[in-house]
């Protein structure tokens, strides 16, 4: 069996992929078109006008929604190997369900409302989605932890960590570079600003902001690859359970039908 056809673990590669290719390919769309700046634009930028806004929208809706089904997978998988007797380990995990809903509701307000639209909104989808997204990483850090070498080994454990810090430095690095940006134009409409020159104020804080922020963006999408190994272990089954011997609980077998007794459906009613 090829491994991506193991359990789950299509869940969190198609969440990587299509991820991936959000990003890519409405920045490939908005600079063909002239729309956004070759060198590191701000995402956002590569979703400002259409085409590349409607292709962006749809394209992180969809992210959004695979990002929740994954990390409720995982809240589940984790619920199932934790003893009822290790609190602190459910309430990490009920809390990092918590902060990735979040996260998810985040990215659907950044796919909803562009910088073009209400900005105020905008940024606060921004901080919705890589703010709670960032602390869940860190308690799956610390679930990790607690988890092996039980359940996984360590390199697992280290493979997020890494990520983890990754993370760390982007989020760091943007919030400084932001600040330096809006101090090297003061009064200036930084949030409606698509194309930079070479040498203007500021030009040097907007690579350094734009370029953090797409590594804090890889380093998200990068952390769902550490669940590859997890998920291939879950399989998911259904089993229909028939609560009745018959489909009408109020079928008594055959003598009804001879009293005239006939199902909705035989009868031709929907």
């Amino acid at each position: 069996m090829w491994w991506f056809r193991r359990g789950l673990c299509a869940l969190p590669v198609a969440l990587v992929i299509w991820s991936s290719a959000t990003l890519l390919l409405s920045y490939a769309i908005a600079v063909v078109l002239g729309h956004a700046d070759l060198i590191v634009p701000y995402i956002s930028d590569t979703g400002t006008e259409v085409p590349e806004r409607c292709v962006f929208g749809f394209m992180l809706s969809i992210s959004a929604f695979l990002g929740l089904g994954t990390m409720y997978v995982r809240y589940k998988q984790v619920q199932a190997l934790v003893l009822v007797s290790e609190s602190g380990l459910h309430l990490m995990n009920y809390t990092a369900l918590l902060l990735g809903i979040f996260s998810s509701v985040g990215m659907c307000v950044v796919a909803n409302f562009q910088k073009t639209d209400i900005i105020a909104v905008h940024l606060l989808g921004a901080g919705l989605t890589f703010g709670p997204g960032l602390l869940y990483i860190l308690i799956q850090i610390g679930i990790s932890y607690r988890m092996q070498p039980r359940f996984h080994g360590k390199y697992i454990l280290w493979s997020r960590t890494a990520v983890g810090i990754w993370s760390l430095i982007s989020i760091v690095t943007l919030s400084i570079s932001s600040v330096l940006m809006y101090d090297a134009l003061p009064g200036a409409d930084v949030a409606e600003k698509l194309h930079w020159q070479s040498g203007e104020n500021g030009f040097i804080a907007h690579l350094l902001s734009a370029a953090s922020e797409w590594s804090l963006a890889f380093s998200f999408i990068s952390f769902f690859l550490t669940y590859i190994p997890d998920f291939q272990k879950i399989y998911l089954r259904v089993q229909p359970v028939l609560q009745s011997n018959h489909l009408y609980p109020d079928y008594e077998g055959r003598d009804s039908m001879q009293h005239g007794e006939r199902s909705p459906l035989l009868a031709g009613a929907i």
